[in-house]
């Protein structure tokens, strides 16, 4: 039961990244290419996070490695939280208006 459990939380945390990264377009296609394109932009630095923290992990427990579904969920949690940073940064009109 604890391996179906942690499978769909699995899930549910990449819907939960592809939601928080979700872009709207006039259609479903300039929808998916925003939210590519959104991916695309901060993926590497979602990545590069998530390197860190894992390698914080592992030098605080003396060199365990982490097992790979929890090196996914790290770097969901935080592609959520850039996705929501961003998303805010874009949707509170950052240099509308200014001349």
């Amino acid at each position: 039961m604890a391996k179906i459990q942690g499978k769909i939380s699995l899930f549910l945390s990449a819907v939960f990244y592809l939601l928080f990264n979700l872009r709207l377009g006039a259609d479903s296609v300039t929808t998916l290419k925003a939210t590519l394109w959104q991916i695309v932009q901060t993926a590497p630095y979602v990545a590069g996070i998530t390197y860190v923290i894992i390698a914080l992990l592992q030098y605080m427990a003396d060199g365990e490695k982490i097992p790979w579904d929890r090196r996914l969920r790290l770097f969901f949690a935080v592609g959520i939280l850039a996705g929501l940073l961003y998303g805010i940064y874009e949707y509170a009109g950052v240099g509308v208006g200014s001349k």
